[in-house]
């Protein structure tokens, strides 16, 4: 085993544990390779889907993937812990200690050794230096912070349900940052507010939450097609969302946001959704090349620009997208296509084949309103032309991205088995999380 060509993937999100996984089955499966992954979680949940926790419509335990017991099925190993740094000399990675809850240490600081590193460790809120916003505001950057949303949302609900001071009030949220997250966020916290009524909560109603949507730029989804906005920001202000565009947050209080204008909206709880970041310590990975958002710059091969031995992919990275002088975008569907074409190259690297040219395909966008709706765009492969979709054809194109990636991990036949047990679960249970 010790002779075998170590393959470390540092990180275990979508992108990630795909790759872990194909790995697994085609090379760990005939020890043709050692295959191991990295993460500071003991558990795997998609990302997308952290908005869906957040608002309680959706049991993250039906969705979570712990890791050990995947890297057994498939072929791989699991080492938990924190990766912060690298000797690209000795071709080792570091490990943070391991701590338990009250910060004693349980696992001392270790180092891995690799063949072929591949950093994968995904991205954060950008908060861009707002004051503030680190103090105010809630985050959605993983399922512990989905979870700390949900308590205390319902925390609020229970308020303005039982303490007459705060029925009057009612319930205000901001959401900074109108991309993807945030849309689909208010979407989500208006099904909930509206559902708490068939479960007792007869004071509390959608009227009652106020929620505001604030984009500085000049349209809410400003990444996609303008015709997407436009449909978008209908089904939102239909929902009764307050959708500001054109105006920044400039100051985060305890109790309200002050925009660029000069304008203030009192608000109770706030959430930022705006852009990403790699993590900061990427900047000092021994001498890797950044760029402004921390991101690691590879080539079209997928390596970093000056070490042929490790890669990058998914959020972490700026990969240069074909034709355009931006980069690769920070989607799943990106991240899915990046570890795939990543797979056959690191499969190939062992025979000492070329590393494979990666080719974004946009396949176009879906944006989910709850239980509402869903509009999208869809590119022909063909004509590259897209096509506007939007209603049930819409919703089932939106659940298949899901579900693609529980194909990647767990095949076609186990898939339909977690698909079986999500309708029946949904059925025995309330559509809303309510603890």
């Amino acid at each position: 085993m010790t002779d075998l060509h170590h393959i470390v993937i540092a990180g275990g999100g979508a992108g990630g544990l795909e790759l872990a996984t194909r790995l697994g089955n085609k090379l760990g499966k005939h020890k043709k390779a050692r295959i191991t992954l990295v993460d500071a979680k003991l558990m795997h949940v998609w990302k997308p889907l952290l908005h869906e926790v957040a608002a309680g419509s959706l049991n993250s335990e039906s969705s979570q993937v712990y890791y050990s017991a995947h890297a057994q099925r498939h072929h791989f190993e699991f080492q938990l812990g924190e990766f912060t740094g690298i000797d690209r000399g000795k071709k080792m990675l570091t490990l943070a200690p391991i701590r338990d809850d009250q910060g004693q240490e349980v696992v001392s600081e270790r180092v891995l050794n690799y063949d072929t590193l591949v950093v994968a460790i995904g991205s954060s809120a950008n908060d861009f230096g707002t004051p503030g916003a680190r103090d105010h505001c809630l985050f959605l950057d993983n399922l512990k912070q989905a979870q700390s949303f949900h308590k205390l949302l319902l925390g609020a609900f229970l308020r303005a349900e039982f303490e007459p001071s705060e029925q009057d009030k009612g319930l205000s949220i901001a959401i900074i940052g109108a991309g993807a997250t945030g849309v689909e966020l208010a979407a989500e916290l208006h099904y909930a507010s509206e559902k708490l009524a068939s479960y007792g909560m007869h004071k509390v109603s959608a009227d009652s939450v106020k929620l505001t949507l604030i984009e500085a730029a000049d349209r809410i989804l400003p990444a996609l097609p303008e015709r997407l906005s436009k449909a978008a920001r209908k089904e939102l202000e239909a929902l009764g969302v307050t959708v500001m565009t054109g105006n920044a947050v400039t100051q985060i209080d305890s109790d309200r946001l002050t925009l660029k204008d000069g304008e203030t909206i009192a608000a109770g709880m706030k959430v930022w959704a705006a852009g990403i970041k790699a993590p900061a310590f990427l900047t000092e990975l021994d001498g890797l090349e950044t760029n402004r958002l921390n991101q690691l710059k590879v080539l079209n091969t997928l390596q970093v620009s000056n070490d042929p031995d490790i890669f990058a992919f998914g959020d972490c990275a700026e990969c240069p997208q074909e034709n355009s002088d931006n980069p690769v975008p920070p989607r799943a569907q990106a991240a899915h296509q990046q570890a795939s074409t990543l797979a056959k190259t690191l499969i190939g690297r062992l025979s000492g084949q070329p590393p494979i040219v990666f080719v974004y395909r946009d396949h176009g966008s879906l944006i989910s309103f709850s239980k509402y709706s869903t509009v999208g765009n869809l590119m022909g492969n063909l004509s590259g032309k897209s096509m506007m979709i939007e209603g049930r054809v819409a919703r089932l194109f939106y659940i298949s991205l899901y579900r693609m990636h529980q194909v990647a991990l767990h095949g076609f036949l186990k898939t339909a088995l977690i698909w079986l047990n999500d309708r029946l679960s949904k059925a025995l249970h309330p559509r809303l999380k309510l603890h």
